[in-house]
């Protein structure tokens, strides 16, 4: 008969209990970041739209990062890493942290007091991209695992030129870039969309600055760009 419980207990003992702390805690501090973000400025907990948002954004999330615990521990640590080491990027990732609080304080008031209000069909549909866009970002995580959240060239690493890294230079950008852009809309705040929009020229700025690390560290990738031509967006940009 299958024992459940001794299971649960020799995965848990095979886990790398600083790297689980870790992840949790980020977690977890996430979810609460966000829930004071939307509903303090909405100044109820009916604002449904919100916590549609938080449940297609921190279920997927978990349930991905219990799967990269227990297949490929070494890129969870890499996306758990936030800490640039370029000044440039730095600058990015305060722009980046200044647009989200506005974006997602705007859409809580703009809920509180009625000033532009997406219909449900409209949120449904934003809800429906940002989960397609879930799936793209599972996919780029799959293809390479080199990937971080910081500017870096890593040991023996290699340049990916398959699957979507052969339509497109930066696929991660691509799936995050629609997916904040979706979020707005799940809150059912155009308001909100239209702060977000300038998360395209900040994104474009530490993808400038990538490329000239990449350019000068990691072997073969100005060949890459001469084959792969679009960054982000296919035919477009």
């Amino acid at each position: 008969m299958y024992n459940f419980d001794s299971s649960i207990n020799r995965f848990l003992q095979t886990m790398d209990k600083g790297l689980l702390t870790q992840a949790l805690s980020k977690f977890f501090l996430g979810v609460i970041l966000l829930g004071i973000l939307l509903f303090l400025p909405a100044g109820s907990f009916h604002y449904w739209q919100g916590w549609l948002l938080m449940g297609i954004l921190f279920v997927p999330m978990f349930v991905a990062g219990l799967v990269m615990m227990t297949k490929n521990p070494d890129l969870l640590r890499k996306r758990l890493n936030a800490k640039e080491q370029e000044n440039e990027q730095k600058t990015v990732v305060r722009l980046s942290g200044l647009l989200f609080i506005a974006a997602f304080a705007v859409a809580g008031l703009n809920w509180r007091f009625g000033w532009w209000i997406l219909p449900d069909w409209a949120v449904c549909m934003a809800a429906g991209l940002f989960l397609a866009s879930y799936l793209l970002y599972a996919e780029v995580l799959r293809e390479n695992t080199y990937l971080s959240r910081t500017i870096e060239v890593q040991e023996n690493q290699k340049v990916i030129d398959t699957g979507l890294y052969g339509i497109v230079r930066h696929p991660m950008y691509m799936a995050t870039t629609i997916l904040f852009l979706a979020m707005p809309l799940v809150l059912a705040s155009p308001l909100s969309f239209i702060i977000m929009l300038g998360y395209i020229p900040v994104i474009a700025k530490r993808i400038k600055n990538e490329e000239k690390v990449l350019e000068e560290g990691l072997e073969g990738y100005r060949e890459y760009k001469q084959k792969v031509r679009y960054k982000v967006i296919p035919f477009v940009w």
